[in-house]
């Protein structure tokens, strides 16, 4: 399979560590920079430097980093955080499950003891309504550690944050294509090193109304298969 690596980052202080962790697997590697008020700067022959004027979102960070990849011939991307949470040593995993046009999640190992009870009540959350949503029972609906297939720009998906994580699965999912599920390591740092931009009232209503949404589609996609 051919596969790059793409760094959705937004004022991260970690990336040129994740980066030079990535360089030791020996992966074509595409760091979109989400309009960060320090600019990226990258130097090395097998890294793509996309920079986005403004911030648009994590999702638009991951869309252009599919573009990109699609522009240099590969069929799949992983994704992986610029806040060293996700391990290059656990990308091996992901690929080994991947199948063609699936969804591979990174299904995170959170039997650490940083890991705060708002992310893990969070997950099982999500989980619920995306099971609800998909038919599909699946570990951690959450998690920014995936393979992407490229077809994913085919998708009519229209949220560009972190709801996008949540509205790609789902839409994939109804396309009748795979989600796939599989167990990683993570690293989890302890509070005062650790970067998120989750906006735990914002974007904990987009994706309330998000949810809402994709339950009427659910629905309606029922409905209309019990009545033909």
């Amino acid at each position: 399979m051919k596969t790059c690596i793409v760094i959705p980052v937004y004022n991260s202080p970690y990336i040129d560590e994740v980066i030079e962790d990535l360089l030791k697997y020996d992966y074509q590697i595409i760091v979109v920079d989400d309009g960060s008020d320090t600019r990226v700067e990258v130097n090395h022959p097998a890294v793509e430097l996309e920079t986005h004027p403004v911030n648009m979102g994590k999702g638009e960070a991951i869309l252009t980093g599919a573009k990109k990849a699609k522009a240099l011939g590969y069929e799949s991307f992983v994704t992986i955080d610029a806040d060293k949470q996700h391990l290059s040593s656990e990308i091996s995993k992901l690929v080994e499950a991947y199948r063609e046009n699936s969804i591979v999640i990174g299904n995170r190992n959170f039997d650490h003891e940083n890991v705060p009870k708002s992310s893990k009540f969070g997950r099982k959350f999500s989980n619920f309504w995306v099971t609800l949503e998909t038919f599909q029972k699946l570990g951690d609906t959450q998690s920014g550690f995936r393979i992407y297939p490229v077809s994913i720009l085919n998708l009519n998906l229209k949220n560009r944050r972190f709801d996008f994580e949540i509205e790609v699965l789902v839409l994939h999912a109804y396309k009748k294509r795979k989600l796939i599920d599989v167990e990683v390591e993570c690293y989890y740092p302890p509070h005062d090193e650790r970067v998120s931009h989750f906006d735990q009232i914002k974007d904990n209503i987009r994706l309330s109304l998000l949810h809402s949404k994709l339950m009427i589609q659910r629905f309606i996609l029922l409905r209309g298969f019990l009545w033909h």
